[in-house]
């Protein structure tokens, strides 16, 4: 079922709906998070995938108490949105076998998942705050909170590690290292050629200098 669903005839209908919508994609979640940390060999990104893992399975609880306060029981309805995201991060992993490249599809691939969920809890809170659900709206905001944390940390370490590593390992990514370090080579020879004219010219102002002393002083004995 989908999100928009004939189904859903008031705001409460499409709260619980969503609800159902984001469960099921937490527990999807949590059954796939394990083949990315396999897969994962960066240790900083192995553990910050573990320690979302952990996350999502408190997250899960969340979403169960938030049912509970609307006297719902707790049940996800099938997401094909979540369901393509990680078939296509499945998909990418099987497919890369440098390890570098590997870890940055791997980042890409959670953060599709991190900005999917953002999205949801975002939609769910502002609904939760419109039907003055204030306790559920404030339970998942602790999840959305989570959520932008851990997608955060993943941009930090492509950023910082990741991108630049696995972009060294590439053809284009070489062909740039080249480039660069010929263009710093060229720098320092026209910084010593320039270096190499002042000096000349310093040089070559010497004489001249002594010269108009040496005149000076003749005109003052004279």
């Amino acid at each position: 079922m989908g999100l928009f669903s004939k189904d859903i005839k008031t705001m409460e209908d499409l709260f619980v709906h969503g609800l159902q919508d984001v469960y099921y994609a937490e527990k999807k979640i949590t059954r796939s998070l394990p083949a990315m940390i396999d897969k994962a060999t960066d240790a900083e990104l192995k553990r910050g995938l573990q320690t979302h893992l952990k996350e999502t399975e408190n997250q899960v609880k969340r979403l169960e108490r938030v049912f509970e306060m609307q006297g719902k029981t707790a049940q996800g309805y099938k997401c094909p949105a979540i369901d393509g995201i990680i078939r296509e991060a499945e998909d990418v992993m099987g497919e890369v076998e440098d390890q570098d490249v590997l870890n940055t599809a791997i980042v890409a691939a959670a953060q599709a998942v991190e900005h999917y969920e953002i999205t949801r809890y975002g939609a769910l809170i502002a609904w939760a705050g419109e039907l003055g659900h204030k306790q559920s709206a404030k339970v998942l905001g602790e999840t959305l909170k989570e959520e932008k944390a851990t997608d955060a940390k993943l941009t930090a370490i492509a950023e910082r590690k990741l991108n630049p590593r696995a972009d060294g390992r590439t053809v284009a990514g070489r062909a740039r290292k080249r480039a660069g370090a010929s263009k710093k080579r060229s720098s320092s020879r026209r910084g010593r050629k320039t270096s190499a004219r002042s000096a000349a010219r310093r040089s070559a102002a010497r004489p001249a200098r002594k010269t108009q002393r040496k005149k000076t002083a003749g005109r003052r004995r004279a």
